[in-house]
């Protein structure tokens, strides 16, 4: 059985951010519920995580923990924030292929928030 989540991170909310998507990863990884786990920013989230100091800690903890975190390119250029991201030692690319196969075919999980 594959073992590797991928969280689809979409939402703006501080307290979703937090308590489910930061909270679940690092446990995740931390309790070995998954072997791997890559939280996805996609959207608005990407502005969250440019302006908000407490996501930026979060990211760095679950980067510590082992979470690996990425975020969409046209997302984070839209928003003008790309150079914020890959500053925090975020991976920034062009998602739109590889979430679809993820979806499709790779026999990988999604979760999506």
């Amino acid at each position: 059985m594959n073992k590797k989540l991928n969280i689809l991170w979409t939402s703006n909310n501080v307290d979703t951010a937090r308590l489910m998507v930061f909270m679940y990863a690092i446990n995740a990884i931390k309790k070995k519920w998954w072997d791997e786990v890559t939280i996805i920013i996609w959207g608005s989230s990407a502005k969250l995580v440019a302006e908000n100091i407490t996501i930026q800690e979060e990211i760095e903890k679950a980067q510590a923990s082992g979470v690996k975190v990425s975020a969409c390119i046209a997302c984070a250029t839209e928003l003008n924030v790309v150079n914020i991201l890959t500053d925090l030692n975020i991976e920034v690319i062009a998602w739109g292929k590889p979430l679809t196969e993820i979806i499709q075919k790779n026999g990988e999980h999604l979760l999506s928030v």
